[in-house]
């Protein structure tokens, strides 16, 4: 197992142009990371392929893996052309993924409004999203990538769901990036959800919500559940997710890879990421 960090940690210091994103894998390897997850937000590798190739010269020279490159999809905006388009730009992110020299990628794969998350549409537009991942997951496969899809987004957010797609895709080099917390979005236990979606993971991330029931309204910070429910994100080990548990039952279903942290609360995202890493470890280590 190899701790480390994803780069959407710290995108409140990107954004703000306090930091690039070299200067952000940086500071993940003097924190004691072992890997960085390449997520472009508030940085664009699609057009820049000299920041693709000085981030993979940089984490060479920190000795620091680029575990997984993650990016948004949506198969099921629009026509079959748009859907078309929206496969070859994807394939042109496999590319990217080549060339930083990871072997994981993960990409979301449909979102849809509230009103249109019914298991009806899930059904409809089940062999069209398989169909697009496994066009992707056999284009990536000439370079030893294994794609994903992760628990996000409400759509394709339930493991059941997860499931499902993976089991209609039906390719050894297609699993899921399995997010530890995300699962609460659609009010699933998480150690439940994790437990059926784990044999499938090819990537982890690991992070941790605050929950408050839905007749509890908390104030400003707090987000919604689909079923009404409160989430905030919180510093890992300060929140509601008992994280040890889930990290106890990965521990014991053999996964070895990757545990990529995402710290997504309102403390200050340097000292949240660092904080959740030294316990991300921790934790580890005591089970």
């Amino acid at each position: 197992m190899k701790p480390g960090v994803s780069t959407y940690s710290l995108v409140d210091k990107i954004v703000s142009r306090q930091m690039g994103v070299l200067d952000v894998i940086q500071w993940i390897a003097d924190q004691g990371g072992e890997h960085v997850e390449i997520v472009p937000a508030g940085y664009d590798l699609e057009n820049n392929m000299e920041l693709v190739d000085a981030i993979r010269l940089k984490a060479e020279g920190l000795k620091l893996d680029i575990s997984n490159y993650a990016i948004t999809a949506n198969f099921v905006a629009g026509d079959a052309q748009a859907c078309e388009a929206e496969i070859a730009r994807v394939m042109k992110h496999v590319d990217i993924a080549n060339r930083l020299g990871v072997k994981l990628m993960r990409h979301d794969v449909a979102f849809r409004p509230a009103e249109e998350m019914t298991e009806s549409y899930f059904l409809g537009d089940l062999d069209r999203m398989a169909d697009a991942c496994r066009r992707i997951a056999d284009y990536a496969a000439q370079y030893g990538i294994t794609t994903s899809v992760e628990n996000h987004g409400h759509y394709i957010q339930a493991s059941e769901r997860v499931e499902r797609l993976i089991r209609h895709v039906d390719l050894p080099n297609f699993k899921t990036t399995v997010d530890i917390a995300n699962f609460m979005c659609v009010d699933e236990d998480p150690i439940q959800a994790c437990k059926r979606n784990v044999p499938y993971a090819s990537m982890v991330h690991v992070k941790d919500f605050y929950v408050r029931p839905s007749d509890f309204d908390p104030g400003e910070g707090w987000s919604k559940s689909a079923g009404g429910n409160y989430l905030r994100g919180a510093i890992l080990g300060h929140g509601d997710i008992n994280v040890r548990e889930i990290l106890n039952m990965i521990k014991a279903s053999g996964y070895d890879g990757y545990l990529s942290l995402e710290f997504e609360g309102m403390e200050d995202c340097l000292t949240g990421t660092r904080v959740g890493l030294d316990n991300l470890k921790r934790l580890w280590s005591e089970i």
